[in-house]
């Protein structure tokens, strides 16, 4: 496992006008949302790639807003996770990844978060053989589940041998236990509330963990710049330490 790795901390999405004044600047043009959100936050959650596959025009000009430091991390599109629902993706997995090359040539790519619907129960053949095509993206991947049944050793195991992530993701309703899986980390933050207390010890986390390997968090993205605050406070907080 790597001896050290960086922290990245932001929001699965950036384009909210609503985040005006708390977040960003009030008279921000919407144009200029990405270039400020990479002033405060070192990465984002590109939830756009769920529904549709970006351009090149598009990833150019996300590429050109942010700084080499920065991170793109991608949700996978539902039509691997779910209508496929991870059976026999390997072309499907091959149009994303071109896709997103240009910002996996950019050395600033973060990575894939296969997010599973909550009635998608555990099977592991299914896994072990995604996870086979998958290899050929030669990236990141983390996988967030939302059934209980996916919490077993079994799973674990899989995920190791492969080198995937446990992705570990608490709301109001679920928390995936912390299993480390990969040489990296990947939280979703999408509780109702966190208290600064809360968030000291979310920091506090991250900064331990990232003694074992690059951490990827992302607070939930919503009208209001709630997620976003608390983004820039956990950030700030690991930068002044």
């Amino acid at each position: 496992m790597k001896a050290k790795g960086n922290v990245y901390v932001g929001c699965s999405g950036w384009a909210y006008a609503s985040w005006k004044p708390e977040f960003y600047p009030a008279k921000l043009p919407a144009k200029k949302m990405l270039e400020y959100y990479a002033t405060r936050l070192n990465t984002v959650e590109v939830n756009y790639t769920f529904r549709s596959l970006p351009t090149e025009k598009i990833t150019a000009s996300w590429l050109a807003a942010t700084g080499e430091d920065f991170r793109f991390s991608f949700k996978a599109p539902q039509r691997i996770t779910h209508f496929a629902r991870l059976k026999n993706c390997a072309a499907l997995l091959h149009s994303f990844g071109e896709s997103i090359r240009p910002v996996v040539e950019s050395g600033r790519m973060g990575l894939v978060l296969f997010q599973l619907p909550p009635n998608f129960k555990a099977d592991v053949p299914r896994l072990d053989a995604f996870l086979t095509d998958a290899a050929a993206l030669g990236l990141q991947l983390a996988f967030e589940f939302r059934d209980d049944s996916w919490f077993t050793e079994d799973v674990y195991g899989l995920l190791r041998g492969h080198g995937a992530a446990l992705c570990a993701a608490e709301s109001d309703d679920l928390a995936t236990p912390e299993v480390a899986t990969a040489d990296f980390h990947c939280y979703r933050l999408r509780k109702s509330s966190y208290s600064e207390k809360d968030l000291a010890a979310v920091a506090a986390k991250l900064r331990k963990n990232a003694g074992m390997g690059d951490v990827y968090a992302y607070f939930k993205h919503e009208e209001e710049p709630t997620g976003a605050l608390r983004a820039a406070a956990v950030r700030q907080s690991i930068s002044s330490t």
